[in-house]
């Protein structure tokens, strides 16, 4: 009976191990680690709203949770050292934003697989993120859209508004794996609204003047913004420059927010502070890959009324009528 007991107690302890494992309590001061492939002024909105989001479950930063952030200021090359580096911290969760940043950390915790939780990532079963939605499996888990859909609705909304603009200047970013792809599907949208594109590399910000100044020398007629992270990071100074060329331009809500006349998308505010929520379930225990990715459910259609003005533009009844935010 003794050896019995003894091979019972052997065999046992590997299921008991793991129940023990999954039982340890959250520690009183956990560590999430950010990722971020911009700066922090240019997602500064963006951040508050996550930070939102923690406070609305009970954590206060600096008191019971603690976030490193790290920022490659739009150098992509920095985003697998900048990972490195948080795995290294041992941080509890490490948040991501965008494809890069969760490429990157993907990697960098390949055989240390701490939590990750992305937001804001295009196709994340296509880029290879993860392998299926519903039960993720792996580390990583989130949120995810299809960057290509919402790039050719803004072109259809942009020649709605517009009728007879007939060259669209496309600022994208040729650093994020995305944009070839998203490109192609904006191009054949185009083509159906018979609608010629200009593409435009997104510049070091110090450049951006003669990137504008080079689409008014091909006569373009409005701009589209194709998100990124360091388009997004440089938003206000891209908007103030359509304005000042009288580009009419549509990209993402918040672009239109920073003074784009029109933005389309998700509520990318919603989706962070909703970052909030997965954390949440790690550090209380939950696999990250038996937690289910998401899709954003809810999009925006905004117009910026001061920009109209400044440009003269008159939204035709059918536009009116499918904007269901005005910024005044």
């Amino acid at each position: 009976m003794e050896r019995r007991q003894f091979l019972i107690a052997v065999f046992a302890l590997p299921a008991t191990a793991h129940r023990v494992f999954a039982q340890q309590p959250v520690r009183a001061m956990p560590r999430v680690g950010f990722l971020g492939a911009a700066s922090a002024a240019g997602y500064a909105t963006r951040v508050q709203a996550l930070r939102e989001g923690f406070r609305a479950l009970g954590y206060e930063e600096g008191k019971n949770l603690a976030i490193e952030f790290r920022w490659a200021e739009g150098q992509y090359s920095r985003l697998p050292d900048l990972a490195a580096e948080l795995v290294r911290l041992k941080v509890d969760v490490i948040v991501t934003h965008a494809l890069p940043p969760t490429l990157a950390a993907k990697r960098a915790t390949a055989t240390n697989p701490i939590p990750i939780v992305m937001t804001n990532v295009g196709d994340a079963v296509g880029n290879g993120i993860v392998t299926n939605l519903a039960r993720p499996g792996g580390n990583i888990t989130g949120d995810t859209f299809f960057l290509p859909e919402f790039a050719a609705k803004r072109i259809e909304l942009l020649k709605e508004a517009l009728p007879s603009i007939g060259r669209i200047a496309v600022l994208s970013n040729p650093d994020n794996p995305l944009t070839g792809s998203t490109l192609q599907v904006v191009e054949t949208a185009a083509r159906s609204l018979h609608v010629a594109l200009h593409q435009f590399d997104m510049p070091d910000p110090g450049n951006l003047d003669s990137t504008f100044a080079s689409m008014v020398a091909q006569r373009v007629d409005a701009l589209a913004v194709i998100e990124d992270a360091k388009i997004i990071a440089n938003f206000g100074r891209i908007a103030e420059l359509a304005l000042k060329r009288r580009l009419p331009s549509i990209g993402f809500v918040d672009y239109a927010d920073a003074g784009g006349l029109l933005g389309y998308g998700m509520d990318y505010l919603a989706l962070y502070r909703r970052v909030a929520v997965f954390v949440d379930k790690i550090l209380k225990g939950t696999s990250p890959g038996d937690i289910p990715i998401e899709r954003p459910t809810r999009f925006e259609f905004v117009i910026n009324m001061k920009t109209a003005k400044a440009l003269e533009f008159k939204a035709p009844e059918a536009i009116r009528l499918r904007v269901n935010r005005v910024i005044e």
